[in-house]
């Protein structure tokens, strides 16, 4: 199958080039998002997009329905300098995105599911595709900013027998592992470990925004319900209807950012249109963070 095989399939290749021209630009484009080596910073440069730039169509990108399909690319251009994201293995593993930005001026590093593939669950491949890029990131100094909005690890005996939790554990430990700046913003759906792998504050991410949109919860409503109102649901005459009205007062009650927010899991819940400053004020304030940690060669990662 070519090049293209190695991007999408195997995931071998993180660029696929039209040609050799093509080529050359993205590495020269990668290569200006990066440090000459792990002991310097990443390039800083002027740019003409406002950093207190605030975008009011942000959270019109989110359906009603929260089931719905969007496309994250919309939400990750609109925060970024000049909406410009230089996406890495664009075609393996798509239910999440990753790739570099600057916002402010400095390079980060983007990690986002994306709903369009897999309802943005996490399985293999994405696991491993974004844990490779979190310490890529982390060893090049590398702000790290994560976009969730996922509904879980995706189920089935297919992944089971493969080993999910072998390879998502990778995801988790690479975000514990990384000593940058970590920011994280919950904009849809946080479900289970899902939620507990996308740079949470328990694998020491160092600050946690969720838009008021956010769903926070062990389980998503539905599957919620269908237990802990088991009897009731199948001695109900309308079913149906008194799953979806148990299921709303779920959602209103405990899958919201509020009550996260209540327990310190999430920093602040933030005005989605207000999510790009907010973002740039952390990255200025973590700018010299310095995290020591016992001396080791390296830690010993789930492979």
């Amino acid at each position: 199958g070519g090049a293209r095989a190695h991007g999408s399939k195997s995931g071998v290749a993180h660029f696929v080039a039209k040609n050799e021209y093509d080529c050359f630009d993205k590495i020269k484009k990668l290569l200006s998002f990066l440090p000459q080596n792990n002991a310097e910073e990443p390039p800083a440069v002027e740019t003409s997009d406002d950093s207190n730039r605030v975008d009011p169509k942000l959270i019109n990108i989110l359906p009603e329905n929260p089931y719905q399909q969007y496309d994250m690319n919309e939400i990750i251009k609109s925060i970024v300098d000049n909406g410009d994201f230089f996406e890495v293995h664009e075609l393996f593993a798509e239910n999440v995105l990753v790739g570099f930005a600057r916002m402010g001026g400095r390079t980060v590093g983007i990690v986002a599911n994306q709903p369009m593939y897999l309802a943005g669950a996490l399985d293999i491949n994405s696991s491993n595709k974004a844990a490779r890029f979190i310490r890529f990131c982390d060893s090049f100094n590398i702000p790290i900013v994560t976009l969730v909005d996922t509904p879980g690890y995706l189920p089935g005996t297919d992944q089971e027998h493969n080993g999910i939790i072998r390879h998502g554990s990778k995801l988790l430990f690479a975000y514990c592992e990384a000593t940058v700046p970590k920011i994280t913003c919950i904009v849809g759906k946080a479900y289970g470990g899902a939620y507990i792998a996308m740079g949470s504050k328990n694998l020491r991410a160092d600050i946690n925004y969720a838009w008021p949109s956010a769903e926070i919860a062990v389980l998503g409503p539905e599957a919620a319900v269908t237990i802990i109102n088991r009897r009731e649901l199948k001695s109900a005459p309308d079913a149906p209807a008194l799953k979806k009205k148990l299921a709303k007062e779920y959602r209103d009650k405990f899958a919201n950012p509020y009550l996260a927010a209540e327990r310190g899991i999430i920093d602040l819940v933030i005005d989605p249109m207000e999510t790009r400053p907010m973002i740039i004020r952390a990255l200025e304030a973590l700018a010299t963070k310095k995290e020591a940690r016992p001396y080791k060669k390296h830690g010993n990662i789930n492979l």
